[in-house]
């Protein structure tokens, strides 16, 4: 997949381009080979970059008008979408944005787990996006204390108690966190430095995810190495952009419907009252995108194994590309990983919905075996698909399919 060396026409650009690259960049963006049978579904990584970007700008604004302190955060918020011009409308973006980032985030794990984009040569890709999904989380778990309503208070109060677990180390931990032997004030102006910081860290892992990617190039639907890049591919523009910015406007015209209609609907009713240490919610639950790991936390009796469970179903993630023993790399042509693929994404959703439900009766016993079956899937489940699979022949080209409408 090696291109031209591109050299650029005027005498100004050859100079500033032989000092800093910045034109021969952009040519190969432009003109980097992609598979010519990428479908809507790889469109969500410019759809991560538009969110990340909306996300940083409308933070930044932001906190230009939040006050980090405990007395004041609340009201602080109250001043922004009441006083500031159009600050009602930063703070829906940026609240709903959040939803919307993860939203996509969890569409572009599931595609990478159908096609298989986690296999070799692509492990580096897959871990760094696990790395930046795990910040993720961490930022949206920091951004929801801070307008330090009721439940972002115990919310806090909650899951910080969890490192508490830990031996020799927890408490230790759990004390630096809070700055003190509570969560008060300085545990509020903490999460509020780390969840202004956090989002520059990832912008700098999601472009080693891009030079990754670029290295060995794009997975595609079929799974197989591209043989005849003059067959096989197009350049990125104008092809696969459009194609990206048509998904990008559907995405925005869904966004802007939430933002303008139904700003409140992720939201929970307790976090608009202001935080009281004297009074707990009579149920703690996170935001919905954390709702999954949630349930795997309260699903074990003991907490030390709740805390093990939840971070292992983070880790498991990470060591997926050997985990799954399998040479095919598409779902496409393997019918048993096809239909364990769906259920494992109907068990997620069941652990989203369980996660939010109060963890006693029939909902903690459907709780653990929808943990159980999480880990037998990837550790059980997948290593010995691997081996006793048939799969279905593969396609000797990517233009083979294409071009008998298969896909």
């Amino acid at each position: 997949m090696s291109e031209e060396k591109y050299i650029p026409k005027s005498k100004i650009a050859q100079w500033f381009d032989s000092r800093l690259p910045l034109l021969s960049m952009a040519h190969h963006l432009r003109e980097y080979p992609t598979p010519k049978n990428l479908n809507y579904w790889w469109t969500f990584g410019g759809i991560l970059t538009f969110c990340l970007i909306t996300q940083i700008i409308t933070g930044v604004v932001l906190a230009m008008h939040y006050v980090a302190h405990a007395d004041l955060a609340f009201e602080s918020i109250e001043h922004i979408m009441r006083n500031v011009n159009y600050g009602w409308l930063l703070r829906y973006v940026h609240a709903n944005g959040a939803s919307m980032f993860f939203l996509a985030v969890y569409i572009h794990i599931f595609r990478a787990l159908f096609y298989g984009s986690y296999k070799a040569p692509r492990e580096m890709i897959w871990i760094i996006g696990m790395i930046i999904y795990i910040l993720m989380m961490a930022t949206a778990f920091m951004g929801y204390v801070l307008p330090w309503g009721q439940m972002s208070f115990w919310g806090a109060t909650v899951i910080t108690n969890l490192f508490s677990a830990i031996p020799l180390v927890g408490e230790g931990i759990v004390t630096w966190l809070w700055g003190g032997f509570a969560v008060d004030n300085p545990t509020l102006t903490r999460f509020f430095s780390l969840h202004y910081f956090l989002p520059f860290l990832i912008v700098g892992l999601v472009v080693l995810h891009i030079w990754a990617l670029h290295i060995p190039g794009n997975n595609n639907p079929i799974g197989i190495d591209i043989k005849q890049r003059s067959k096989d591919t197009v350049p990125f523009s104008p092809y696969i952009a459009v194609k990206d910015l048509y998904a990008l406007l559907i995405f925005l015209i869904i966004f802007a419907g939430i933002v303008f209609f139904v700003p409140n609907i992720l939201g929970h009713t307790d976090n608009y009252i202001k935080a009281n240490p004297m009074v707990t919610p009579s149920h703690i639950v996170p935001e919905w995108y954390l709702l999954p790991f949630y349930a795997i936390l309260r699903a074990v009796p003991s907490k030390l194994g709740g805390v093990i469970a939840m971070f292992g179903s983070l880790f498991i993630l990470i060591i997926l590309p050997w985990l799954d023993t399998s040479k095919v790399r598409s779902a496409v042509f393997r019918p048993l990983y096809k239909i364990f693929f769906w259920i494992l994404v109907a068990d997620v959703l069941a652990l989203g919905y369980l996660g939010a439900m109060v963890p006693e009766g029939w909902y903690l016993f459907f709780g653990r075996l929808a943990t159980i079956y999480y880990f037998v899937h990837f550790l059980l489940i997948m290593p010995i698909l691997g081996f006793k699979e048939k799969t279905l022949p593969l396609p000797t080209s990517i233009s083979e399919p294409v071009l008998d409408g298969k896909n």
